[in-house]
Parts: structure tokens; sequence; C-alpha cells
């Protein structure tokens, strides 16, 4: 008896991200051939493009999964006390993105600000950043660590914004040494946050 076409393709998509991960951990997002991965997972071509439109896509579906995770396990941490522990707490999201250029790339062309392509939990992922930021924002406001006068989410999108900025510095040919992301977003996010005088 075979199975109903549904469950396969459920399978076979499953299977493709499966072969795909399991490349990712030897060559690297960039090093991703889709020639490989059909190859390994027994499908055409034509199966992975009919699922996820083209190599980017099926990128964009494991980058996706792999920073819900991250928050995920961001959010079961321990709420910062200082703009120190905000940083630490903003790293892991840091160190994955800095991982391989293609993750930022896509991250930023798949959350639909950059254009017109969209994955709904890359989106997701970057309205969850905002949403738990802003909430570590407003606990640090309220016992005077930063700065009141703008309301918890504006300077939530700030610190996204900083992040992108220092991840988008790493990634350039002219920034030489490999950043030091602790210091950098350090720096941009103890200015950005700091108490007002007066």
């Amino acid at each position: 008896m075979s199975r109903p076409p549904q469950k396969r393709r459920l399978e076979t998509r499953a299977r493709l991200l499966e072969v795909a991960d399991a490349q990712i951990a030897n060559v690297g997002y960039s090093g991703l051939r889709v020639e490989d991965v059909v190859a390994e997972a027994g499908v055409a071509k034509g199966t992975l493009f009919s699922h996820f439109g083209d190599k980017d896509g099926l990128l964009a579906v494991l980058i996706g999964a792999r920073m819900m995770a991250i928050l995920d396990d961001t959010e079961a941490s321990p709420a910062p006390q200082t703009v120190t522990d905000l940083v630490d707490r903003l790293l892991p999201v840091v160190t994955f993105v800095a991982e391989d250029r293609v993750i930022f790339d896509l991250l930023l062309r798949y959350s639909g600000t950059t254009g017109t392509q969209t994955d709904e939990v890359i989106t997701q992922s970057f309205f969850r950043q905002i949403a738990l930021w802003a909430g570590w924002v407003s606990a640090l406001q309220a016992t005077g660590e930063i700065r009141r006068d703008q309301p918890a989410e504006h300077l939530a999108e700030g610190m996204q914004a900083f992040l992108n900025h220092v991840l988008a510095l790493s990634f350039c040919a002219a920034h030489g040494a490999p950043a030091d992301f602790r210091k950098e977003l350090g720096g941009y996010l103890t200015a950005w946050l700091a108490p007002q005088a007066g």
C-alpha cells in the first residue's frame, strides 16, 4: 500500500531539511550545494524547488528554525540586570549570524525589511527579538539602569539596528581583524541606552 501523497510530500520535505542541515554542519551555509542535497536525499532538483523555491528558500527555513531555537534559549536565561548583561544575552544571536555572511544576508532579505521576499519564521524572529528586548529594556528602565526618555520598544528597535550595524561591519572587507562583538556592541548599546542627564 502506498503512502498518501501529502504524507509522502511532508516526508520528502523533512528529508531535504535533514540532509541540508547535516551538510551545513560540514560545509557551512555558503558551501551548501543543491546538487549535493538532492543527490543525498535521492530526489530531483525540481522536487527541492517545489518545496522551497530555490536554495535560498531552503536556507531561510533552516536559518529561521535556528534563530527561533536561539531565542528559546535566550528567553529561558535570566533577565539582564545591567547593560553588560544585556549585551551578553545578545551574543548568541550575533555569534550565529556572524558564522556566515549568507545567514546575515538571508535574514535581512527574508525578514521583508529589504525586499519583497519573506519567510514567516524569519519575520517572526525579528518581532520576537524586539518583544523580548523591549521587556528587558522596560525592566532596566524601572531600575534606572538605562534611559527612560523613550519607549522600551523604540530602544529595543535601536538595539536591533546596532546589532545589524556591528554584523555588517564584521563582513566588510575593509574592517580587517575579527570583530570583538562584546566590545563593539557594548560600546554602541552603552551610549544608546545611557540614562539621560537632567
